[in-house]
């Protein structure tokens, strides 16, 4: 053997000797690594017959059906298939005299992988299989990795081939399949689905291997690429519970999956919101968070002026400095395009993103020296959003332009009431009944309720926006108060039962039941304990039972595809209503006309895939729709609507008295606010 191989012997065994032994004893070892048949077997052969054995074969003790005990070559594979040969052509007999180095069944795993390293070059899926078996005996990965002096992260990746089904490990091992195309497959843990996802690409193209890592993580999010993962963060995104789906085969740390979608958007949003609540206290009006930046958005809205102050010496001076880095960092990424030497990926993403995060910080140091007037503020809001690279910017200084039309439109309106009524547009048919709009706001509040539950802060605050009018009734005598959220100690259960018959199938409801259903195994039966047991709980527990009862009241049922209160709560929230609701026959396409379900797969899938619903009955294309719509993201205008109320003012003091248009104008306005909900629910 060679020198790597004895010392690894010596590691292995505490004493070891050559001895010589009949052929007859002899036969293959399931423990060889090595399972591709070997060639040159031939010339090894006359090569013996002519000079003898010249190097030990390695085996281990083999007991079979009988006493009589084996040996199995574990190393010197080629070299038992010669003597085979040679016995077969009746050139040497049975108690021809082999030297053999006689290990126990794991040292000679480990000789048999060494040995076969140091020689004809293994094939990978061999190397893998043996370091799987290695493992499996018990060692660990850095023993491992110590044996054969690789690093452990060569041995991870080999462990992670291994796991290949082995039906694919046997294509791997016949070149049938390649180890790109094995290190894509291998991302998915359990064999079924490596299979499948292999068995369905029938084309070659569908076999490359970033078309096979697609197919398998098309559902999850790249953490490398994602603004969320980048701003989150892959470790509070894991210690929150959150599954990654690791890439052994990157040279980024970072790199992998992630497989909960909704909870890295809370957690993404839970940090916005807070982050939101300290642009709150500047004074405006408004904060809405974005998870990402949406250009069409903000040039919706007006602007408010705003004057950029002198920096002071200091400011300047830092300024300066950042500028500087800016500078340089740009430069550098500019020689580096002007270079025409061979392209280098990794040097110029490391450029482009010490470019963007020094512009970056030039940017936002420059918004310390913006200053908007005090009056304005109070006018005008502020977007809290994610940039591309999961920075985070803020937009000050917005003017919702509806706000200003609809002053105009106030305006207008009352200079004549004859005039008025001339330029009145007649009343449109709404695009959804009454019926349908409560079936669909029921699952708006539904998905309200399960992520306000959540969030024990906005809970409070929610509740606090709709107490402290009543409270500090002389603060707030001219607030029209049905702006807020509408909140009773009654039990919203029934009502979103009642109001969608498809509610006990939806995710709002299943989550809402199952947390229900928890607290009601913690909470004591008999009503006079309530109040003890409520005193004896930690703060946890209170907060997080809080946020449950007050979400519970929440009522977002409405008769009318309208700007509503809860949408306030939904956008604090950024509430993903695609994730609780989807386009269902039963949900919505039985509920709308026909001609509606050939607009709504026209404009959200195809006007080919419309067409091909031409044709059927109503009831047919319903079903249709639904195949084609259920995972499309789709959302009718009712929950896709985000709008709240105007915030209105009632009421009028002694300085008002004689302004007649004003109070008209305000009473109007009140009465055209639409009626939230149409009956009183009992407390459950």
């Amino acid at each position: 053997m060679g020198k790597q191989a004895s010392e690894v012997v010596a590691i292995c065994a505490d004493t070891v000797q050559i001895q010589y032994v009949a052929y007859s004893k002899l036969t293959l070892s399931p423990l060889n690594v090595r399972k591709k048949a070997p060639t040159g077997v031939e010339a090894l052969a006359a090569t013996i017959a002519e000079k003898g054995l010249m190097q030990n074969l390695v085996a281990h003790e083999m007991k079979g059906r009988t006493q009589e005990v084996r040996l199995g070559v574990c190393a010197g594979q080629r070299r038992l298939a010669a003597l085979d040969l040679l016995f077969a052509q009746g050139r040497i007999g049975n108690e021809y005299q082999v030297p053999v180095l006689i290990l126990t069944e794991g040292e000679a795993l480990a000789a048999s992988l060494i040995e076969n390293r140091e020689r004809e070059a293994m094939h990978i899926a061999d190397e893998c299989v043996a370091f799987r078996l290695l493992a499996e005996e018990g060692r660990s990965v850095a023993h491992i990795a110590t044996l054969f002096a690789v690093a452990e992260l060569a041995v991870r990746r080999a462990l992670k081939i291994a796991n290949l089904a082995p039906a694919l490990l046997d294509m791997l091992r016949e070149d049938r399949l390649d180890y790109e195309q094995a290190k894509s497959l291998v991302l998915a843990d359990d064999h079924a689905t490596q299979e499948r996802i292999w068995n369905d690409a029938v084309n070659a193209w569908q076999r490359r291997p970033g078309e096979l890592r697609a197919a398998i993580t098309h559902e999850e999010i790249d953490a490398r690429t994602s603004a969320l993962a980048q701003f989150v963060g892959i470790d509070a995104y894991e210690a929150a519970g959150g599954r990654v789906r690791r890439d052994l085969f990157s040279d980024d740390e970072d790199a992998g999956y992630i497989e909960d979608a909704p909870l890295l958007h809370r957690l993404a949003s839970e940090r916005l919101i807070e982050l939101s609540q300290k642009v709150a206290a500047e004074g405006w009006a408004w904060v809405e968070i974005r998870t990402r930046y949406e250009p069409t958005e903000v040039m919706r809205h007006g602007r408010i002026a705003s004057t950029t102050r002198k920096p002071t010496k200091k400011e300047k001076a830092e300024l300066a400095e950042l500028s500087a880095t800016r500078d340089a960092a740009q430069a550098e990424l500019d020689a580096y395009y002007d270079d025409d030497g061979e392209p280098d990926e990794a040097r110029q993403e490391l450029l482009e993103a010490a470019a963007n995060a020094a512009t970056y910080a030039v940017d936002q140091y420059a918004e310390r020296l913006e200053t908007f007037d005090a009056e304005d503020i109070k006018q005008a809001g502020a977007y809290v959003y994610l940039d591309d690279d999961g920075r985070v910017c803020i937009e000050r200084g917005l003017v919702r332009r509806e706000t200003t039309l609809g002053v105009t439109r106030s305006t207008a309106s009352y200079s004549g009431s004859e005039k008025a009524g001339e330029m009145r547009a007649p009343k449109e048919r709404p695009l959804h009944g009454e019926k349908l709009c409560k079936r669909l706001t029921a699952h708006r509040t539904a998905a309200v309720q399960v992520e306000l539950a959540l969030q024990p802060g906005v809970a409070l605050a929610v509740l606090m926006q709709r107490m402290i009018p009543v409270v500090f009734d002389d603060l707030y005598t001219r607030t029209h108060i049905d702006h807020a959220v509408q909140i009773n100690v009654h039990s919203m259960r029934n009502a979103l039962v009642s109001s969608a018959d498809d509610m006990a199938e939806s995710v709002a409801w299943k989550e809402l039941e199952a947390e229900r259903t928890k607290w009601a195994q913690m909470l004591p039966r008999p009503a006079d304990e309530l109040l003890p047991w409520l005193l004896q709980q930690d703060t946890d527990v209170m907060s997080n039972l809080f946020a449950f009862c007050v979400a519970a009241t929440v009522d977002g049922i409405c008769v009318a595809d309208c700007p509503h209160p809860v949408n306030e709560v939904a956008n604090t929230l950024a509430v993903d209503f695609t994730r609780y609701w989807k386009p269902t026959r039963v949900g919505y396409f039985e509920h709308v006309s026909k001609d509606r379900i050939l607009a709504v797969v026209g404009q959200s899938i195809s006007q080919q895939a419309a067409g091909e619903l031409r044709g059927m009955k109503k009831g047919d294309a319903a079903a249709a729709a639904e195949r084609r719509m259920s995972d499309s993201g789709w959302l009718p205008e009712v929950l896709s609507n985000r709008a709240v109320p105007e915030r209105m003012t009632y009421g009028w003091g002694e300085d008002d008295e004689g302004d007649d248009d004003a109070k008209a104008a305000s009473n109007e306005a009140s009465d055209a606010q639409p009626e939230y909900g149409e009956e009183e629910v009992g407390t459950d």
